[in-house]
C-alpha cells in the first residue's frame, strides 16, 4: 500500500527521512524537451532552506538537489525524474531523550499505534524536513508550466502570524521577496520580526496562515466531479506538515455572505468574459475561470518548545516533555515555498488532463 504519491498525469512521489542520509522525489509524467537543470531547481529550495536567519531553525541544509535520472544533455526525456537531496547536518543525539516518549503535538503517538514502530530521530518521515522533496518535484512543474503555459505564475506569501495580519490596504505584490516572511508589505516586517522573536525567548511558537495565488491559469482547468481543481488543490496543501486548514476564495468567510455579495457577476470585455469580484477563487464547480486561483492554509504552532508538556511514555508512564533540538518558531515562513510548490504541481496536472481531454484547441467561445 503505497500512500506517498500524489498527481495523475504529472505524479510525484517522495521517500525518505529527516535525519537519514538523503530525501528525495522520483517525477513521473514530465513531458520530454523542457529545459531542466539543477540550478533552475535550487532556487526554489533555497526559499525553504533552513538556516538562513534567526526567524527559522537553526539547522544549516545546503538542500542541494541531484537529478539521477530523467534528463539528458539539459532536457527532460519523458523518463521519471529522480531528485535527491542529502542530509549533512543531523543531529539525531538531540532527540535520544524522546525515543520512548511521546511529543505532544508531534506524530509520534500515532505512527506507533499505527505502525508499532517510530523514528525518533527528528520524526523521521512525519519531520517536515519532507518538505523539500516536494519543493524540489515544484521546480520541475515550474519549468514545464514555464513552457506550456507562458505567463503562468505562482505566488505565496503569509497573510498572518499569530495575532498579526497582513493590511490588504498596504498589499505590494513586488515586496514579498524582499524580506524573511514573504510578507506583501515592507513597511511590516520589521514589527513581525519584533513579534516573533518575543515568541522564540519565551520558548514558545506561534502559528500562520499563507495564502498562495496561480495568476495567468486558462480557463477549464478541472473537471467534474471528482476531479475538481479544488478537490486536489485542498488536498495538496492539507498533505503538507502542520496544516489544518485551507480555504478556496473566500473560504470559510463565504459562511456570513449573502447570495448577493458572494456571487462574482460577469460581464462581457474586450478579451471575453471579465468578473466583478473573485470570491470564488477563480474556481466555479472545481474548474478554472481564468481569474486568479487563490488557496489559503493554516499551520499550527511548532510543537517543538522548550516549554514543559505533559506526556506519556510507550509503557504508559506520565512523563514531562521539553523537546530539544533546532525548530522553526513559525513554520509558516518556509511553508510559502512548499505551498506554492504543491500548487504548481496541482494545476500542471490538470493542464495535462486537461489537454489529454479535450486538446489544445479553442472550447466553449463566448462572444
Amino acid at each position: 500500500m503505497s500512500m506517498n504519491s500524489f498527481g495523475h498525469l504529472f505524479r510525484v512521489t517522495t521517500w525518505g527521512e529527516s535525519h537519514g542520509p538523503a530525501l528525495g522525489a522520483t517525477v513521473d509524467g514530465c513531458p520530454p524537451g523542457v529545459p531542466l537543470t539543477p540550478e533552475m531547481l535550487q532556487v526554489w529550495l533555497d526559499k525553504r532552506r533552513p538556516g538562513q536567519n534567526k526567524n527559522m531553525t537553526q539547522r544549516n541544509e545546503p538542500d542541494a538537489v541531484r537529478i539521477l535520472s530523467g534528463v539528458y544533455e539539459g532536457v527532460t526525456t519523458g523518463t521519471p525524474i529522480q531528485l535527491m537531496i542529502e542530509n549533512t547536518d543531523q543531529r539525531s543525539k538531540d532527540y535520544g531523550e524522546i525515543e520512548k516518549t511521546f511529543r505532544p503535538g508531534h506524530a509520534d503517538i500515532t505512527y506507533w499505534q499505527k505502525y508499532g514502530i517510530r523514528d525518533p530521530r527528528g520524526g523521521g518521515r512525519s519531520s517536515a524536513r519532507e518538505t523539500a522533496a516536494r519543493v524540489a518535484a515544484g521546480g520541475v512543474a515550474r519549468e514545464v508550466l514555464k513552457a506550456l503555459a507562458p505567463g503562468l505564475e505562482v505566488k505565496g506569501y503569509m497573510t498572518q502570524m499569530g495575532d498579526l495580519h497582513l493590511d490588504r490596504a498596504k498589499f505590494d505584490w513586488d515586496a514579498i521577496d524582499g524580506n524573511a516572511f514573504w510578507l506583501p508589505d515592507a513597511t511590516a516586517a520589521a514589527t513581525w520580526e519584533d513579534y516573533l522573536q518575543t515568541i522564540r525567548k519565551e520558548h514558545d511558537s506561534v502559528g500562520a496562515a499563507i495564502e498562495v495565488v496561480v495568476r495567468g491559469a486558462p480557463a477549464g482547468l478541472g473537471a467534474p466531479v471528482y476531479a475538481k481543481l479544488d478537490t486536489d488543490l485542498a488536498a495538496a496543501m492539507m498533505s503538507i506538515n502542520a496544516v489544518k486548514g485551507v480555504e478556496i476564495g473566500e473560504g470559510m468567510a463565504a459562511a456570513a455572505l449573502r447570495g448577493t455579495a458572494n456571487a462574482d457577476e460577469i460581464f462581457m470585455g474586450e478579451n471575453g468574459p471579465e468578473f466583478s469580484s473573485n470570491h470564488a477563487g477563480g474556481i466555479l464547480g472545481g474548474i478554472s475561470t481564468g481569474q486568479d486561483i487563490v488557496v489559503r492554509f493554516a499551520v499550527k504552532p511548532t510543537s517543538s518548545i522548550l516549554t514543559p508538556r505533559q506526556s506519556i511514555t510507550k509503557t504508559g508512564e506520565p512523563i514531562e516533555v521539553v523537546t530539544k533540538g533546532r525548530h522553526d518558531p513559525c513554520v509558516g515562513i518556509r511553508a510559502v515555498p512548499v505551498g506554492e510548490a504543491m500548487a504548481a504541481c496541482v494545476v500542471l496536472d490538470h493542464l495535462l488532463l486537461h489537454r489529454g481531454q479535450v486538446g489544445d484547441g479553442p472550447r466553449g467561445q463566448i462572444g
